[in-house]
């Protein structure tokens, strides 16, 4: 075996022990020599054009293919432009290894080029983070990088490498004998808990499952957990999909208004891997209930709500271990009782689904979209009103077929573009569409360029309200329609700045336009736009919620 540098040891162990085999990134002179490596390695590089949009691919990426995403930057501003990317995917659990690079050691502290303590900045928003000093334990830092990333509740992690790293060379046999990362550990609860979360669920009359990202991987298990108890149960974030939206048991057919109706009726709550954040009001909508938590992480059982019975471990194997205890019943008419109190409530936006209208009805918009690409399309939504039309009218066939990658936590907008690019990288044979709002699609358009240069094609539908409609409607609320300021946008043609890239787009300001225009985007083989004008006087049920949790006053 001859010698390598440190960036080819880089290379040679992501292909050949972690089997990585794209990486998304940006180029910069502190990261060449690993690019050169990537190179002789047959590594495919997604070059973007703005680090965030790197990294919210990476995640898209570990999403889809079950396996942590890798982004690499440049030092100094390439890794502060991903920061939003490695703290969204923080907020979302997602596994990622972001390598880093930096100003040379021989001149830190002396002025040098883009020197800045990268650790200082990141260091509350990743699971782990490390600076390699020798160039002989690349392999070992690189193989920790992905045992944290991947072990417990997975998570973003970064690696430093200076150049002066990555510019040397050592032996080959420094990566020979080096051992994977990506391999977890699993746990599971201790079986007297099992049994008094059992006893709960098998004495529940109206019990009811809500699950979240953590349930991904476990549809067999969630299924019999549903079916076996006959418990109706709404999936939410990653989570979505791991059982189908139309299954018999499923309250999604009213949307999010059949959550907001069955937690106070609840009298027995089953949360598999969801956190109570401010979208599920902290977990204080059923304070009637019982509850039975589930997640992998320890600090989140009691979190916003005490849990009457706490179960820690896998989620596959803490359900399968739990379905022993359960006994098969029938709850008689509990889904029916459910499905009265929220269909109600849904039904001004399952008529809207139906109707033609000018200006064009968000809600329709969506509908039509489906219809025109069919159910075994992957959706993802990006926006502020434009994610809850998104997240709430599509159906979910499979896992994480509906996503708001800006819809959790940090709801960071910006996230639709790159995670059509991922999604379809991870998904070739699949149909990608993006749902987005107008505002929010301006943060990463020039990432079609990034599309057009690497032939991946998916389709961006703008829900273009010509305005940061949330905010916009914010305002109106609260301080009247003349004090609206800074949040309105007008129309703009993005299809426009699409085609100038190389991509396919178009205009749409009519309802019988919107399916014609869908089948040319996809016909055309091309990264497609298509724009279209909604009615700007439609707001979501969101921006009300959203306008509740900034009020000062309660």
């Amino acid at each position: 075996m001859g010698e390598l540098y440190g960036g080819h040891i880089v290379a040679k162990y992501l292909k050949e022990v972690e089997g990585v085999d794209t990486v998304f990134s940006l180029s910069g002179g502190h990261i060449d020599k690993i690019y050169n490596g990537l190179l002789d390695y047959d590594v495919r590089i997604i070059d973007v054009r703005h680090e965030q949009a790197a990294v919210m691919m990476a995640q898209a990426w570990s999403l889809y293919r079950k396996k942590p995403g890798v982004c690499i930057v440049t030092a100094g501003p390439g890794f502060t432009n991903a920061i939003t990317g490695i703290v969204n995917a923080q907020m979302d659990n997602a596994p990622l290894v972001v390598i880093t690079g930096t100003a040379a050691r021989r001149d830190w502290k002396r002025g040098a080029l883009q020197d800045i303590s990268q650790a200082d900045l990141i260091k509350s928003s990743v699971k782990w983070h490390s600076l390699c000093h020798d160039i002989n334990r690349i392999p070992e830092y690189l193989s920790e990088a992905f045992r944290f990333a991947v072990s417990g509740r997975p998570g973003p992690v970064l690696l430093e490498l200076p150049p002066d790293i990555l510019g040397t060379k050592t032996r080959e046999e420094a990566v020979v004998s080096a051992q994977s990362g990506c391999v977890s550990y699993k746990v599971q609860p201790e079986e007297s808990l099992l049994q008094k979360a059992a006893e709960l669920i098998n004495k529940a009359e109206k019990p009811l499952i809500i699950g979240g990202s953590g349930c991904n991987g476990c549809g067999h298990e969630l299924r019999e957990l549903a079916e076996k108890t006959e418990t109706p149960f709404i999936l939410l974030n990653t989570g979505r999909g791991v059982i189908a939206d139309d299954h018999p048991l499923s309250i999604w057919d009213g949307g999010m208004s059949s959550l907001l109706a069955a937690m106070p009726m609840a009298d027995v709550v089953i949360a598999l891997g969801i956190r109570f954040n401010w979208l599920l009001m902290f977990g204080e909508m059923f304070p009637q209930a019982k509850m039975v938590r589930v997640d992998i992480e320890p600090t989140e059982i009691n979190r916003n709500r005490i849990a009457d019975v706490g179960l820690v471990g896998d989620m596959r194997l803490t359900l399968a271990q739990l379905l022993k205890y359960l006994n098969s019943k029938k709850l008689g008419n509990w889904r029916e009782e459910l499905r009265s109190a929220y269909m109600p409530m849904a039904q001004e936006e399952i008529a809207l689904k139906e109707k033609a209208s000018h200006p064009i009805q968000p809600v329709r918009l969506v509908s039509q979209v489906q219809k025109a690409v069919g159910d075994n399309a992957l959706f993802l939504v990006d926006g502020g009103d434009a994610s809850y039309f998104g997240a709430t009218g599509f159906t979910a066939k499979s896992e994480a077929s509906v996503f708001s990658p800006a819809g959790g936590l940090f709801g960071c907008l910006g996230t639709g573009v790159p995670f059509g690019i991922g999604a379809k990288l991870a998904n070739p044979d699949k149909t990608v569409v993006v749902f987005n709002g107008d505002g929010s699609f301006g943060l990463n358009a020039m990432e079609f360029d990034t599309a057009v240069r690497h032939k991946i094609p998916f389709i961006c539908i703008i829900c273009n309200d010509q305005a940061w409609g949330m905010i916009k409607h914010g305002q109106e609320m609260t301080y009247g329609s003349d004090r609206v300021v800074a949040s309105e946008l007008g129309v703009v043609h993005y299809e426009k700045v699409v085609e100038a890239l190389g991509g396919y787009g178009e205009l749409v300001d009519k309802d019988e336009d919107i399916i014609p225009a869908i089948h040319r985007a996809v016909q055309s083989g091309k990264p497609a736009c298509i724009n279209v004008l909604t009615d700007p006087t439609v707001t979501s049920p969101m921006t009300l919620l959203f306008m509740d949790s900034l009020n000062m006053e309660k």
